[in-house]
């Protein structure tokens, strides 16, 4: 999306999201309430404070006054009671602020826990068209920074504005108590106040969306950079990423900067609303001190509560930014919540056992836009046991037809069938089950080398693992490691080579033992002495397994069973190695390309 198509963007739904960051709230009503009756103490307790404070003040005033005239001295008893009252409610009233902090922030990090248990589960339930058309930078920053600031913002804004609600009707009757006149000069203030608020809420919203969206642009294009930094600087692109990052980074640092502007501009605005209020009471109480309308000590707790009323507001204008940031956030996290599924379960599923392993593409056509057909017209029948090899020139639906077998997407027209069992028919998990998979871009996590080749097959014994190395012929590299199959894969995976990293791969196939096998480029990066062993390893394992097997390198596949010959979505050839070479047609341009190649 273009930044003048950004620049155009409505605000977020602030009910919508607030309401479903409420509903997950809501699920800790306990000690949401042990919040809001410790909050509410905590603060009644504070704003008693002044009123008592003013009676000191009132008694040393009047004992001085009665000492001036000879008629009396100060009561440093009273005084010192009043004073030991204060001390107590303070003590009373921080105990309880300290209550209700340390439970908000249990409530908080608990609906983060839920909100990434969440995340993690609906990862799993994704189709692949999710994450192919998103870098792993956008999903990422869903994952952390707004799940964070999600978490932040409901940590630091709901025990906030129970606080400063409960201050501001508390100060307002105590105020009353007081002196009504000087009470509504000082809430002149609140419509002045509410239209700031207002009209700052109008027009932040979009900023600190868009912020949150920039962001997660800018931790993909971290992300991916990061990754390729040896493609880069082999390329010698370093200007050009610079220039694209420093692209995003402005349209991050525009967003941002409007944010925190109507953010920055609250506060002062605000500071100067109520010290205006505080100089009209002053005037007013000055005068009615005069008029012996009110006692000094009054005054003096009217000056603390007028400040203390003003302070809320301020801070009800700061939390109402919070609640922007945090609803921004919201709406991405539950935009990834809401994301359409793959839909796991049939009503009446097939069973996977006993299965042969014969499949049948049944005139199969597909596109990943309806409009751009990859795959036009395929038909093909395996028979249980055969090796499948499919070979063709980058773009001739080689993969695509691996991602339809095992149902990453699913097809436009036509019917893929096992054992004439349409695949839509089976579990998605029951039939991902069947396949075993090693593929050209290795996958592996952080642990044990003994751990990443029982991932294939998570009950094997240690002793089955050792046999699917041998098997995969990486037992004597793994040997040579320091720590053998203990050593540790760190997490990018570069202490150990692309080579080695593909026989671990290998390994897990073996061991998991699936009915169907897949080998896309399985052996791209081994090289030829490897690959020979790799080979034999290969074949022993697909011995009475339905097998595909893509190549790019077409020595590997001579001894398939049949050769499928794509190009542009179709099978235009199809037949064992020596049938395709005595045709002399497009399978044999390909081989002879490649050979000419080798021996140049």
């Amino acid at each position: 999306m273009s930044a003048n198509n950004r620049r155009g963007e409505k605000a977020n739904d602030f009910k919508g999201s607030m309401k479903r960051i409420i509903q997950y709230i809501s699920k800790y009503k306990i000690r949401l309430i042990v919040v809001m009756i410790s909050a509410a103490i905590g603060t009644v307790f504070s704003i008693a404070g002044p009123k008592i404070m003013g009676k000191a003040t009132t008694e040393l005033f009047n004992g001085l006054v009665k000492k001036v005239q000879g008629t009396g001295s100060i009561n440093f008893d009273k005084v010192l009671k009043i004073l030991l009252l204060t001390l107590g409610l303070y003590v009373i009233s921080a105990i309880f602020s300290m209550i209700q902090g340390v439970v908000m922030t249990g409530i908080a990090n608990d609906v983060s826990y839920s909100l990434r248990r969440d995340i993690s589960v609906k990862i799993n339930k994704l189709p692949l068209k999710y994450f192919e058309s998103r870098t792993y930078g956008e999903v990422l920053s869903r994952v952390t920074n707004d799940v964070d600031t999600l978490q932040q913002g409901i940590s630091q804004s709901i025990v906030q504005l129970i606080t400063s609600v409960t201050t501001l009707i508390g100060v307002f009757v105590m105020m009353l108590s007081i002196n009504v006149w000087m009470t509504l000069c000082a809430v002149l203030i609140l419509p002045v106040s509410m239209v700031i608020i207002g009209t700052v809420m109008k027009h932040s919203q979009k900023f600190f969306q868009r912020q949150q969206k920039y962001l997660g642009d800018v931790n993909g294009q971290v992300e991916e950079i990061y990754a390729g930094q040896n493609v880069v600087k082999a390329f010698n692109k370093q200007d050009d990423v610079i220039s694209e990052f420093s692209k995003a980074n402005d349209q991050l640092y525009d967003s941002a900067w409007k944010s925190q502007f109507f953010s920055g501009i609250m506060m002062p605005v605000m500071g100067f609303i109520g010290n205006v209020g505080y100089v009209m009471v002053a005037l007013l109480g000055g005068f009615l001190v005069i008029k012996n309308a009110i006692e000094v000590g009054d005054i003096q707790s009217f000056f603390q509560y007028i400040r203390n009323f003003t302070q809320p507001i301020q801070q009800i204008a700061q939390i109402t930014n919070l609640l922007q940031s945090s609803a921004a956030a919201g709406e991405r996290v539950f935009e990834f919540l809401d994301e359409k599924e793959e839909v796991l379960d049939v009503e009446n599923p097939v069973s996977t056992s006993n299965l042969a392993g014969n499949i049948s593409f049944d005139h199969v056509a597909f596109g990943y836009q309806k409009d751009q057909p990859v795959i036009r017209d395929f038909s093909i029948d395996v028979k249980p046991g055969q090796k499948i090899a499919i070979v063709g020139p980058t773009g001739a639906g080689k993969t695509t037809m691996v991602k339809l077998l095992m149902r990453f997407y699913d097809v436009n027209r036509g019917a893929i069938r096992i054992d004439g069992h349409n695949i839509k028919d089976f579990r998605r998990g029951d039939l991902r089950k069947m396949f075993g998979m090693v593929l050209q871009d290795t996958w592996l996590f952080s642990g044990t080398i003994m751990e990443n080749i029982r991932y294939g097959r998570l009950s094997a014994t240690d002793e089955e693992v050792i046999e699917a190395a041998k098997a995969a012929h990486a037992y004597q590299f793994i040997m040579q490691q320091p720590e053998g199959f203990s050593t540790v894969i760190n997490e990018e995976s570069d202490n150990i080579s692309q080579g080695q990293k593909q026989l671990i791969t290998i390994a897990r196939a073996i061991l998991a033992d699936n009915n169907i096998l897949i080998l896309d480029e399985a052996t791209s990066s081994v090289d030829t002495r490897t690959e020979i062993l790799i080979q034999k390893a290969m074949d022993h394992l697909m011995t009475g397994r339905t097998s595909f097997i893509i190549a790019h390198r077409l020595s590997t596949i001579r001894n398939a069973d049949v050769i499928l010959a794509m190009n542009d979505g179709d099978i235009v050839e199809q037949g064992t190695h020596e049938e395709l070479l005595a045709k002399n047609g497009f399978y044999a341009n390909l081989y002879n390309s490649q050979f000419e190649k080798v021996t140049a």
